[in-house]
């Protein structure tokens, strides 16, 4: 059976004035995988990201969500939801405002949001957590609130934008199996974008390597790390210790199951 298309990204471009940032860009996302934009700072992976949520004008080219041309679609109208560096939580909002936010502006009756909120906080384990504010969380409480708040809208889509890259090594080891167990368990799309070679290889079901607003190789992280298609690649996946590579994508597999 054929794995069904969630976002299609067709002959994209993206300049800023006589700057070209993405040239001819095309690219499917399937329903229910972890695909990672991986690629050096200013290679345009953030805005390859931020284009797919409406947070940024496509110049040419359409971007499809759903078999639903979006292309001139508010971000606000699209069935997406990102996640930032900073998480943007709001800090006078308690987690149990902080999820709820979304749903309150659609005015959502009052049980269903009661409902789907503590659903959502049970899904990443934080029930108990509803009066504390953000500044009384660690780093990964408030990166699985930002997380919960975008799962209560039941889009089909989350976009993560280097969501790890202000945790500390050992708290991020963590939050990429976390955060691989959540997608996994959600059976939600995953868009994640990072510059991190071994994070891209640890939690991806498939990576696409961006290099001057391109995507220079699509594949499973097996494929990439086996068969770098070109010198860019194969430099820059070089410096991962494959024994590593190799025990990380067995424990992820084992936890999977």
């Amino acid at each position: 059976m054929d794995k069904r298309v969630l976002v299609r990204l067709e002959n994209v471009d993206k300049s800023f004035g006589d700057k070209t940032i993405i040239k001819g860009l095309n690219l499917e996302i399937y329903e229910g995988e972890f695909l990672t934009l991986l690629g050096p700072s200013g290679c345009g992976k953030t805005i390859t990201l931020r284009m797919i949520a409406g947070l940024e004008s496509v110049t040419n080219g359409r971007v499809i969500l759903d078999g639903i041309d979006v292309t001139n679609v508010p971000a606000a109208k699209r069935a997406v939801n990102t996640i930032f560096q900073n998480f943007a939580l709001f800090p006078h909002l308690t987690v149990w405002d902080n999820i709820a936010f979304g749903l309150k502006m659609r005015r959502t009756p009052k049980k269903e949001i009661a409902r789907r909120v503590k659903s959502a906080l049970k899904t990443v384990h934080l029930s108990g957590f509803e009066d504390r504010f953000p500044a009384q969380l660690s780093g990964g409480q408030q990166q699985r609130v930002a997380i919960a708040r975008g799962i209560v809208m039941n889009h089909k889509v989350l976009l993560l934008d280097e969501s790890l890259a202000s945790l500390d090594l050992k708290l991020k080891r963590e939050m990429q199996t976390e955060l691989k167990k959540l997608q996994r368990k959600l059976d939600m799309t995953f868009v994640y974008v990072t510059h991190d070679q071994d994070e891209a290889l640890t939690m991806s079901d498939r990576i696409a390597i961006m290099n001057a607003g391109k995507i220079v190789q699509l594949g499973t992280p097996e494929e990439i790390y086996a068969h770098p298609k070109n010198d860019f690649v194969k430099s820059f996946i070089s410096d991962i210790d494959l024994i590593n590579f190799r025990k990380t994508r067995l424990k992820r597999y084992h936890d999977e199951k």
